[in-house]
């Protein structure tokens, strides 16, 4: 048959770095107007931590509608394509795995074209899609690069698969649009996460050093503490309590993290705590003052030993790509205890999120 190369439709980069950009900033932000509420005792600033990425989700839902009821609004359209590669890129929990397919595609009134996509397949299924082998296809009339294959094909579609010849089609491969979320997607996120915390430590600098001057006082019920018998410091406030190890030292580590934790409530009242957040070398824990209406956890009760297997998994399954950094946050500002980890690397930035029990429910792969 013959071939006609067809070019890659325009993609708009800028509006995915800015929507990168965006979506970071409201992670920094929330975050850190969460942990700086708690710590000066600011309600607005802790509810605007809770209400700016449900606001900006909500934005994001509401501005994708028109463009999802246009799509919606075309059929896709069917082709025949044949197969020049198909490799398998990662094994799943069940018996799905993701295969990688390079294919042409040659629609019937359209130049033919090749296309790079990922689609998981069922494991005896595998066998059905061979290299060299015509397969039925459908896209979106204005996407040509998300490209599925029809599993059940129509009769009619089926017979003209089994008959057909088509040779691969010259030119470049398109490829999805979510690769475009590359490594400078990822560093682009990351600085406006940075830059969003830093902006509002910035503004709320004056109430954080009157918080921590007034908690180191004569009058404070709980003066600072700072000790390092095994190259660590713990500082321990009215409002809050910091752990810091020292080099070669980890929380991942067996037993470390109870320990602090231990330490930080141990000859105290402070049981209930209202955020606790844990990175590589440094643990902080919010406590609930007295007469507080925020929903707060037991300090004591939480699933210590089964944090570094969240991390572990947060940071192999998630395609992150040699993550650099991780959080580990515990709240209960929704009412029911939610555990989440957030891991960021070269491949993005992705969120896994226990229960309770550091039970996984739900996993966001880096993008």
């Amino acid at each position: 048959m013959a071939i006609t190369t067809v070019l890659p439709p325009a993609r708009n980069t800028l509006f995915t770095l800015v929507r990168g950009a965006m979506t970071g900033g409201v992670i920094g932000t929330s975050l850190t107007a969460l942990v700086v509420g708690g710590v000066i005792r600011s309600v607005p600033l802790f509810v605007t931590g809770l209400g700016v990425p449900a606001v900006y989700a909500l934005l994001v839902f509401l501005a994708g509608v028109p463009r999802r009821a246009r799509e919606a609004a075309i059929a896709p359209r069917t082709a025949l394509a044949m197969t020049e590669g198909v490799e398998a890129v990662k094994g799943e929990a069940t018996s799905d795995v993701a295969v990688r397919f390079v294919a042409t595609v040659a629609p019937d009134e359209a130049p033919a074209y090749r296309v790079a996509f990922t689609q998981h397949v069922h494991l005896a299924d595998l066998p059905d899609y061979r290299v060299g082998g015509v397969v039925v296809v459908q896209y979106p009339p204005s996407k040509p690069w998300r490209v599925r294959i029809v599993k059940r094909p129509t009769p009619e579609w089926e017979e003209r698969a089994a008959g057909a010849r088509i040779d691969p089609a010259p030119g470049p491969i398109l490829t999805s649009s979510e690769d475009l979320e590359g490594s400078a997607v990822g560093f682009v996120r990351l600085l406006a996460m940075l830059l969003a915390a830093a902006g509002v430590l910035l503004l709320f600098r004056t109430d954080l050093f009157d918080e921590d001057a007034s908690a180191v006082s004569p009058s404070s019920t709980r003066p600072s503490v700072s000790a390092s018998a095994s190259s660590s410091t713990t500082v321990v406030t009215s409002a809050s309590g910091t752990v810091t190890l020292g080099p070669h030292q980890s929380f991942l580590d067996q037993g470390e993290l109870r320990k602090a934790v231990t330490a930080l409530t141990q000859g105290t009242d402070a049981r209930m705590g209202l955020t606790l957040v844990v990175r590589d070398r440094m643990l902080s824990v919010v406590y609930a003052h007295t007469g507080s209406q925020t929903p707060t956890f037991d300090l004591d009760s939480l699933p210590y030993q089964r944090f570094p297997a969240l991390v572990k998994e947060a940071r192999s399954s998630l395609g992150a790509e040699s993550p650099q950094n991780w959080e580990l946050t515990v709240e209960r500002l929704t009412g029911s205890l939610a555990i989440r980890v957030v891991v960021t690397g070269a491949g993005g930035t992705a969120w896994l999120e226990a229960d309770g029990d550091a039970k996984v429910v739900r996993r966001t792969p880096a993008r």
